[in-house]
């Protein structure tokens, strides 16, 4: 029998318009921003795509104390690991990610990433090299379950990383926030990102919670995945 890959659990949090848009546009409301920063917390590590951290170009820290608390109440470190995924690892070692050092930093790439990439980053993060054109996403998730003791990640996008998770069957929770806006635009990116072509099959999501504030729902479903 084939064993079975261990993995952490996967939480997928984004924000989008009625219309099923997503923006690095600041749309939504102050308590988004917090249930953002709440999953977070809840992560052992953060895992970003490298397109979103230049667009936003975020620490991905945690605010005040009181999240910092309740980590350390459980155990946690102070700050959840910060993972960068990048295929080509093109990664600007100016970002305001490399300027703190609340948490360690691992980019998982591929050999494409450019020596002077390389040179820039070596001091600032952990380097994952993986061989040929895209980083295994499964790999990924398995050695920051064995090397970095990862139980749970917290997926904030963007859409291609999403994306690229749910065909390789592995997002467990998707928590989604609608905010009452339409952008419109046919090349403004869905959840699922830009691409026209549908899902190599479809994720069906199971509804486990839903509350209203303000104008605003906020939405958890579990995803339906082979680990269930």
């Amino acid at each position: 029998m084939k064993k079975r890959s261990r993995r952490p659990l996967v939480v997928a949090t984004f924000a989008m318009t009625l219309d099923g848009k997503i923006t690095s546009v600041d749309f939504t409301s102050r308590e988004d921003k917090l249930h953002l920063y709440r999953e977070r917390s809840l992560g052992d590590a953060v895992l970003v795509g490298h397109g979103t951290l230049e667009k936003d170009n975020v620490r991905l820290g945690l605010p005040g104390t009181e999240l910092r608390d309740a980590r350390l109440r459980r155990r946690q470190a102070p700050y959840p690991l910060r993972v960068v995924v990048s295929n080509e690892g093109r990664i600007n070692h100016r970002l305001k990610i490399f300027d703190t050092d609340i948490s360690p930093i691992v980019i998982f790439s591929t050999t494409r990433m450019p020596r002077k990439h390389r040179a820039a980053l070596l001091d600032k993060a952990t380097l994952h090299l993986h061989k040929g054109r895209r980083v295994d996403l499964r790999e990924m998730l398995e050695r920051l379950h064995s090397e970095y003791k990862v139980r749970r990640a917290a997926c904030e996008g963007g859409a291609t990383l999403f994306r690229a998770l749910l065909e390789l069957d592995l997002v467990d929770q998707l928590n989604l926030t609608i905010a009452p806006y339409l952008f419109g635009g046919a090349k403004a990116p869905t959840l699922t990102g830009l691409s026209q072509k549908f899902l190599p099959k479809a994720v069906r999501c199971t509804l486990a919670s839903m509350r209203v504030i303000g104008d605003e729902c906020f939405l958890t479903y579990r995803v339906k995945n082979s680990r269930q």
